[in-house]
């Protein structure tokens, strides 16, 4: 029998989100024979399964903790299954079952951190916690380097830590995409569209890009500004718009499909997420899909200084990092040079994707896991 992996995770389409696409972006690139998924439950779980290139096992547990039980099951699943690995999607708290896998006959195990475990390295608890994950495990990944530094206090002596990035499907997202319904959708027309792809949330900097808009309408009389996504900010965003009179150029799409992102990102002229560190360095970007998603579809890309998010753009190659997101001047200030200058931002876009296929391509990340689960790795 083939040595397989046990992916153990509650991030796990159809749940949506960043650390949910990268588990099963990575997941359905390794030999579909040599993966099989644990997770928690999800309403629409039995359809997505039944589509999934490997078995996916479900607890009826909208939530899996390292409980007892949850080991138990985990350790029939590695015998059952002939599993010698072991992938945590998110290494705490689900990596605290290390031990109990390995007593089941697990030989390698991986765990990753995807960036708000830097706000628990600075809580106690949390801290220990982390530690002996680290201590247990073969391998820690983060997927940047500011989330290397942030996880080190909380990292037992030895523990080894590699990055593997988020990447991106650069056959989904490329240049060649049609954004054209979706600016007949909005009203778009020929307007000078900046986008911005994410959850309506504080942190995202959606209410930045509306404050700035009355500079950058300045010089730029017709901008829009096209919001993609939902959240529980999208009230407070509209009164923002309102008060700063910019309510007629900015577009709120709602919830779009992951299949259907391609388009929204082909539709704008450039995509920006000034992204902020709130409550103290507890809620901070760690590294921020959108920005690459946004480069391989030939945009270039203004990006906030939150965590891990300049890593996600070459700052003057493949756009800019704006190091005051709180700003509205400074986000001004990158955005009207590429809304007024359309050869500077396609050759930005242009390295921008290069860099993506160079680098940050899923296939690649993928393989560099495999390697990590193997007995060499």
């Amino acid at each position: 029998m083939t040595d397989r992996t046990l992916v153990i995770t509650n991030d796990f389409p159809p749940r949506t989100g960043g650390i949910q696409s990268y588990v099963y972006a990575l997941a359905s690139l390794l030999p579909a024979d040599s993966v099989v998924v644990y997770t928690s439950t999800h309403p629409g779980a039995a359809a997505y399964d039944a589509g999934a290139p490997f078995p996916v096992i479900r607890s009826r547990s909208r939530l899996l903790l390292p409980t007892a039980a949850v080991g138990r099951r985990a350790a029939e699943i590695v015998r059952s299954e002939g599993c010698t690995s072991v992938w945590f999607g998110a290494a705490a708290p689900l990596g605290l079952l290390t031990g109990g896998l390995r007593r089941a006959g697990v030989r390698r195990v991986v765990a990753s951190t995807h960036g708000h475990e830097t706000g628990w390295a600075r809580l106690p608890a949390a801290r220990s916690l982390l530690r002996r994950i680290s201590r247990d495990v073969d391998v820690l990944t983060c997927i940047a380097e500011f989330t290397r530094r942030g996880l080190a206090p909380a990292m037992a002596p030895g523990a080894r830590v590699v990055r593997l990035s988020p990447g991106v499907d650069t056959d989904l997202f490329h240049p060649g995409v049609d954004g054209t319904a979706v600016r007949a959708a909005y009203a778009l027309d020929s307007r000078p569209t900046v986008v911005c792809v994410s959850r309506l949330v504080r942190r995202k900097g959606q209410d930045a890009l509306i404050a700035a808009l009355p500079i950058v309408r300045a010089s730029v009389p017709d901008v829009a500004l096209l919001l993609v996504g939902g959240g529980p900010d999208r009230a407070r965003l509209q009164r923002l718009a309102a008060r700063a009179g910019v309510s007629e150029a900015v577009r709120f799409s709602g919830e779009v499909r992951w299949d259907a992102l391609p388009s929204y990102y082909a539709a704008g002229d450039v995509f920006a997420m000034p992204c902020r560190t709130r409550r103290g360095g507890l809620d901070v970007e760690g590294f921020g899909m959108v920005y690459v998603e946004a480069a391989a579809t030939g945009l270039p890309v203004v990006a906030g200084n939150s965590g891990g998010a300049p890593e996600a753009v070459l700052d003057g190659r493949t756009g800019y990092v704006v190091h005051d997101p709180l700003s509205p001047p400074a986000i001004a200030r990158r955005l009207i040079p590429l809304l007024t200058d359309p050869a500077r931002a396609a050759a930005l876009g242009a390295a921008g994707r290069e860099w993506v296929l160079r680098e940050l391509r899923w296939d690649l990340l993928a393989n560099r896991l495999a390697g990590l689960l193997g007995p060499a790795g």
